[in-house]
């Protein structure tokens, strides 16, 4: 495949939106040695470019498991209200300058609870600094959105309390719900509790599925929990055989559930090979409702524009399918139907024509 070469400048101008990507996996490298600093954590350098190497190596294992052991020096340094204040303004910030437009930003509040905050705590906390990242971004003219996601961790016994915060501050700028953590050995069947209250109060949810588990995990998250989207769902090729879609893979596809697909985290976590041969180019190709993200921007080492210009280099991606996936995004993102279809046509459709 080849495609024209787009430069790295006019793929920044580009707007983004981004569906899947972790709040305590995108942390600025310098504020994270100040972080530590100030409550006494140990990094393994203090030297910021080469802590940002060390995380993108780290992570380079091939194996979630261990992917995700390097969140234990994102987490230390936020487990303060002004630690998270402030990892939630520059996470506004850094998404503006890389020319996202919308983002959700997903974290489990149970996991900043060391430092003596309440779960109900972390989530103000939280929300206060990102209302003041947008507020700095659109005074700075570079506008962005961004809800958040409450995360139950799936090998522990607070979903459900996660769940409760999902529902309780759903007009205070939480606009969904995920579980996270390690996949294998820990079945989203596990909290159909919490899912089902999430039903009852109509709070939309995501599930990562199809990353380290297979087919049972997307079939489990989509037709017993009730999942509105999938978290990554790369495994979902194995139910496509020679362009054949399978039941499961035609259900996915046919009812336009989005695929919250990342790239350079999924090479990170053996889930892929490579950037041309990731399941993200065929999926697309055969009309699934995939999205492009980031994951974690830290640990991967990456943006939104970096993800870009690697499908574009490596997949032969054009411009028109940095398009699709965006729109794609905007479509299947936790907002009213107006605001998604303004999105779109005020801000999306615009923006790439304006660039190119």
């Amino acid at each position: 495949m080849t495609a024209p070469r787009i430069d790295t400048e006019t793929l920044r101008r580009l707007p983004k939106a981004v569906l899947h990507d972790h709040l305590d996996g995108g942390l600025r490298p310098a504020t994270l040695v100040e972080l530590a600093a100030e409550v006494g954590h140990t990094l393994p350098t203090t030297d910021p470019d080469e802590l940002a190497a060390w995380f993108f190596e780290a992570a380079n294992s091939g194996d979630l498991v261990r992917y995700i052991a390097t969140f234990e020096h994102t987490l230390a340094v936020m487990q303060t209200r002004e630690g998270l204040l402030r990892t939630a303004e520059e996470y506004v910030l850094d998404l503006a300058a890389d020319g996202v437009v919308y983002a959700e930003v997903r974290y489990a509040p149970e996991l900043n609870t060391r430092g003596g905050l309440s779960m109900r705590e972390v989530v103000e906390a939280v929300q206060e600094g990102l209302a003041a990242g947008m507020a700095k971004a659109a005074a700075a003219g570079t506008p962005v959105r961004v809800g958040t996601l409450l995360c139950g961790m799936r090998m522990f016994d607070r979903v459900r309390e996660a769940a409760d915060l999902a529902v309780a501050y759903r007009d205070a700028g939480v606009v969904g719900f995920d579980i996270a953590g390690a996949e294998d050995g820990f079945p989203p069947a596990d909290h159909l509790e919490a899912f089902a209250h999430l039903r009852r109060e109509s709070v939309p949810f995501t599930i990562h599925a199809g990353e380290a588990h297979g087919l049972p995990s997307i079939h489990q998250a989509l037709q017993v929990c009730g999942a509105q989207r999938i978290g990554h769902g790369v495994r979902l090729t194995e139910d496509i055989v020679e362009g054949k879609l399978g039941r499961l893979a035609s259900w996915v596809r046919d009812r336009r559930i989005a695929l919250e697909m990342c790239p350079t985290s999924n090479l990170q976590t053996g889930c892929a090979t490579s950037i041309a041969e990731h399941p993200i180019s065929a999926l697309k190709d055969l009309g699934f409702r995939v999205t492009l993200n980031t994951d974690n921007r830290l640990v991967s080492g990456t943006t939104m524009t970096r993800e870009m210009s690697l499908l574009v280099q490596e997949a032969g991606w054009s411009v028109e399918d940095l398009r699709t996936v965006t729109v794609n995004a905007v479509k299947s993102a936790f907002l009213p139907f107006d605001e998604r279809k303004a999105l779109i046509e005020d801000v999306i459709l615009p923006g790439y024509a304006a660039a190119l």
